[in-house]
Parts: structure tokens; sequence; C-alpha cells
């Protein structure tokens, strides 16, 4: 490699991205010396040469007219809508947000569908995040409607499952990095990130240490699956914690500190929580003078803001892939309304709904909407809750036809807000 050239006049670009540029690109060159590229290179040809093949080379370039020419990225967003939805009724949310309606036949019936498609580099202003039915108690439903209208949305969906009876999310559930219910069956969520999406299958991971004894954790606010599991409330689940198992014990924790031990249900204090399970576990904390929760995930996903589980898969890595039986969710096999979430390989967000249960919309099989999402570039994609859930939220209308008018009450929702 003989020289590299940087002509900050021909790039036309101020200093400090021209210092920019020219770091990124002897970083890629010097990394991919090994036989690569023989010739010296030119960063001004770097920008314009459009046969370039380099996979990074490529996302280098198109990185950098994306910062040197915010329109340019609002052009491509629109011209690759228009061609994707082409013959659709697309209207404008906001800029960057798109709303299309479209009907699609199977078996020769229709399904009525919505999407929202979503820029994050050009919806700069928004965010894509969680919101639960109530900001006081995991326990409680409410509408769609309202929990938009509550976070001052401009779209909302149905979010992940929830227990009928009393509203609690069942599933992992993060908001703003605060973990408010854990997973179930390891199954399937979105990871929202500052800079984009990731999705995988999600396990919790916690411990406790006391007595120089660690105890694993097994979840966090969920209802009890087994008589064996050690699981932490905090006071999002409410003012109580839920009834020991047989010849289990309560254990109030606040600030690293054991205040109470009961095997009756304990008070949750504000900032602390209550461990519940078995005695011949949380017994091993007995006596001990500081005690440390540690909680997490694997993937660890680090820095993640939001996360919202579903399940099953949809799409994953670009491929139809639908788990129903690993995740234990045959129930909702069939042709019913259905939610889904996903993401481009350009990094926009996918959020759908189909109608259903009725002659005009016959709802859609799991398959037919992992190829839906496939179909809309969906590089990985989830399946969230439906049926009776699924709604969708625009600009102060709900654009779909629940099989309930206006929706049934629910735990909570994927919203689409201005940032705070």
């Amino acid at each position: 490699m003989d020289t590299l050239l940087l002509k900050k006049e021909q790039l036309e670009i101020p200093n400090k991205t021209c210092e920019f540029i020219a770091a990124i690109v002897l970083l890629i060159i010097l990394t991919l010396a090994g036989g690569i590229m023989q010739t010296p290179i030119f960063a001004n040809d770097l920008i314009a040469n459009s046969t370039i093949t380099t996979p990074a080379l490529i996302q280098v370039k198109d990185k950098l007219l994306e910062e040197l020419d915010p329109q340019a990225v609002r052009n491509k967003f629109e011209t690759q809508v228009a061609i994707k939805y082409a013959g659709m009724n697309i209207t404008n949310v906001t800029d960057g947000v798109k709303h299309i309606k479209m009907t699609k036949y199977y078996n020769g019936k229709p399904v009525r569908i919505n999407v929202i498609e979503m820029s994050p580099k050009i919806a700069s202003d928004y965010e894509v995040k969680p919101a639960t039915a109530s900001t006081y108690t995991l326990q409680h439903k409410t509408t769609v409607r309202t929990i938009a209208g509550r976070t001052n949305s401009i779209v909302a969906v149905n979010g992940g499952y929830f227990k009928p009876q009393t509203g609690v999310p069942l599933g992992t559930l993060m908001i703003d990095g605060k973990m408010y219910t854990g997973p179930i069956y390891d199954r399937v969520a979105l990871g929202i990130f500052e800079d984009g999406f990731d999705v995988g299958r999600v396990r919790f991971e916690g411990s406790i240490t006391g007595n120089k004894q660690t105890i694993k954790i097994d979840n966090i606010n969920q209802p009890r699956m087994l008589s064996s599991y050690v699981l932490a409330y905090t006071r999002d689940w409410g003012k109580y914690a839920p009834a020991s198992p047989r010849y289990g014990v309560q254990l109030q924790i606040k600030g690293n500190k054991i205040l109470a031990a009961s095997a009756n249900p304990l008070s949750i204090p504000e900032d602390g929580y209550v461990l519940v399970g078995p005695k011949s576990e949380l017994g091993k904390l007995f006596g001990a003078e500081e005690i440390e929760m540690k909680i997490g995930t694997n993937p660890k996903w680090e820095n993640v803001k939001h996360i919202i589980s579903g399940g099953p898969y949809l799409v994953r890595n670009g491929n139809v892939y639908v788990d129903i039986a690993e995740e234990k969710l045959l129930a909702i096999g069939g042709r019913n309304p259905r939610t889904a979430i996903g993401y481009t390989a350009d990094n926009n967000l996918i959020i759908v709904t189909a109608d259903g249960r009725e002659g005009s919309s016959i709802g859609m099989t799991l398959t037919e909407l992992a190829n839906l999402m496939k179909s809309l570039g969906c590089v990985n994609a989830i399946n969230l809750d439906g049926g009776g859930s699924t709604v969708m939220y625009v600009n102060g209308q709900i654009v779909n036809k629940p099989p309930q008018t206006g929706g049934i009450a629910l735990s909570n929702a994927l919203v689409i807000s201005r940032k705070m």
C-alpha cells in the first residue's frame, strides 16, 4: 500500500468531517490490507465510486452519505416506501413514519392489513418503546387508545401477552432500562437500542448473595410456575407479594438489608423487593448482614433501553421461522387477528396488524404472517399478542377493526411517541 490521498477541496465538506472520514478510511484500509486491495485508495473515490464491492466500504460510504446529506436519506425512504407499497393506500403519520392500508387474499378470501413503517434515522425526534396500562402497578388493564393518549403517542399497537385476570404482563418487559417482568418459557423478544433493534429468545439471569451463599433467582414479577422457584417481587407488582409456596418463606429487602422474614405475604417496600421461595433455599440468607441482588438477561444486550416479548419467531436472520411448539404457544395457532413487529436491513421498524374473525377479513395463520413480514423486508420479526387484543392506533384513530369495538382492555402496548 503506497499512499492515501485525502483532498478536502474535492470532498467539499467541513474539516472535522474530513478528519473523521480520513480516520475511518485509514482504519478500513489497514484492516483489509492483506490482499483485498493492492492499489492506492482515494477518499473521494470511497464516497463517489459506485463500483466498490467490499461490504465494509459500502457501509462506510452509505453512512457518510447519510451524515452529509440527510435529505438523501429521506428521498431514499420515500422511494423505497413508494415502490414496496405501490398501489396501496399510503399516508404520512409524521416525517419518517408511514401508515399503509392493504388487503391480501388467502384461499380467495380477504384479510385487511395495516402496516406502519418507521425510519428511526428520519423520525429522530420519536422513539419506539413499550408502555404499561398503569404507571403505578402491573396489575391493571386498559385500552390501547387510553395508553396512546397518556403517552402522547402518534402510533400504538397492542403489546405482549398478559394474565387476563390481573393484567400482569407474561414475558420480558423492560422500559427505560428498568426490568418490570422476566421471560416465560424463554420466549422471543425485541430489544430496542438507541441505534437499532435486535431479536432473540430471552432467558432470565438473576442471583442473590449473602452469608457467602449465592442463590439463583428464577424470575421477577411473574406468576409462580414451580414451587421450587425463587421469585422477586417489586412494588410494580403491588403492595403485597403473592402467597408463599408450601414450605416456603418470604424475605422483605431494602437497601441490601433483610427487614423481615415470614411464611405469610409481606408488604413490598418502596425502592425494595420481596423474595418468595422455598425455605430450604432462602433460609441460607437468614442472619445475613448484607445481601446483593443481580438481575439480567441472556443475551446480555448491553445498553438495551427497552424490551418487549411475544412469540413465536416469525422471521429469523432473513428466513421464515415459526417455532410455535418450542415456545409453548400451540394454543394460538389457526387463523386469527394478528399483530407483529420486525425490522429491516436498513433498520426500519415494521409493525403489522391483520383483522380477523369476520367475513370481510378472515385473519391469518402464523406462517402467512411470517411470509408477509419477510415480504415487507424484515430480517427479524416476532409475533405479539393477537386475537381480541389486536389494535392499531394512528394519530388519534383506531385504524383497524378489532373484534370488539376499540379493542379489549389489555396490559401493555408498543408506542411511537415524541422523545422526552
